[in-house]
């Protein structure tokens, strides 16, 4: 959801601006460090790169920062797990939430839109998600009437309506999915009703904001389920950017409903809008490892490094593209 002008000057900004550029630093460090993995078919290697590059750059920023959305729980891993402590400990208190290698199959096999992801919010603004959890989540551009489209509904129900709303036949509606075999009816039903649909095999965090910037992409919309904190990450980067999206927790076992009420989530059936999945404001960074739609993979030459991030503001709506050169 923007904000007007009114809004943006009335609302104090709590995430100071010379932040943003620190993040940028922290998720080139982290793509710089992944992308020595392209193509060696390691994904674990090239995770476990980023996570320590990230780890040990973002305790040099100037935040009382907390992960809330991470690499998992305190047990399953070393570094940013699910309440660890990062920052240098001074400066704003700050949840964040990482995906230190969205795409690690994609960074592994040298294929498009593997990214590293960041979100910085004030305290208490990020859903708090296991990393095992999954999510529908549905997602459209921000031109269109609230409503149009709902999480609950049937996918030939949204794209029908999808279609009315844009104005034009079902046959120049363009869907992107997730493609897993959990997605096989979503698929043939979408099919069925002569959408095109577009698959991907990794990182549905950049196929929601390419669902929002049809007129970039020619996608119009995003469906089905992928990683709950995804799912939020995803909406950090609507909140800078418009769009539309609604997400629905997948709490398929006693473990993971236990869980997420001991994260403060008391109805495991709620339906999150945007606003509700990432609340205030709100600084998200990602940086290309491999080359793709969103981003340009890491340059590796003799003697420097060139890397392409994007780094995006809800607070001032602001977006900026930063190619930056390295020396090796």
């Amino acid at each position: 959801m923007k904000l007007s002008k009114t809004e943006r000057q009335s609302k104090p900004a709590n995430l100071h601006r010379s932040l943003t550029l620190e993040l940028v630093r922290v998720t080139e460090r982290a793509a710089v460090a992944a992308a020595a993995w392209r193509g060696k078919g390691d994904e674990k290697a090239a995770d476990d790169a980023a996570v320590l590059a990230m780890k040990e750059e973002l305790d040099q920023v100037g935040i009382s920062g907390r992960i809330v959305i991470g690499e998992g729980e305190q047990n399953e891993c070393d570094n940013l797990y699910i309440g660890q402590a990062v920052g240098a400990g001074t400066g704003p208190e700050v949840d964040i939430a990482v995906d230190p290698l969205e795409g690690v199959t994609l960074c592994a096999k040298n294929q498009p839109d593997s990214l590293v992801v960041l979100a910085m919010a004030e305290r208490g603004g990020l859903l708090n998600v296991a990393r095992n959890v999954y999510m529908h989540k549905i997602a459209i551009g921000a031109d269109y009437a609230p409503g149009v489209v709902h999480i609950d509904a049937s996918a030939t129900d949204n794209v029908t309506e999808l279609a009315k709303a844009k104005g034009v036949p079902l046959s120049e509606i363009t869907a992107i999915v997730l493609d897993r075999p959990r997605h096989a009816g979503l698929i043939e039903e979408l099919r069925t009703t002569g959408v095109a649909v577009k698959l991907i095999s990794d990182g549905d965090i950049a196929g929601v904001i390419h669902a929002v910037n049809t007129g970039d992409t020619g996608i119009d919309i995003y469906l089905g389920s992928g990683g709950a904190p995804e799912g939020v990450l995803a909406a950090a980067a609507l909140r800078c950017i418009g769009g539309q999206m609604q997400g629905k927790l997948i709490l398929d076992t006693p473990d993971k409903r236990l869980r997420a009420k001991e994260m403060g989530i008391e109805d495991p059936n709620r339906v999150y809008d945007v606003t509700e999945l990432a609340a205030g404001d709100v600084l998200v960074a990602a940086t290309g490892v491999t080359d793709g739609s969103l981003l340009e993979g890491v340059r590796i030459g003799r003697n420097s490094l060139v890397t392409s991030t994007i780094v995006m503001r809800s607070w001032s709506q602001t977006v900026r593209w930063i190619k930056a050169q390295h020396a090796r």
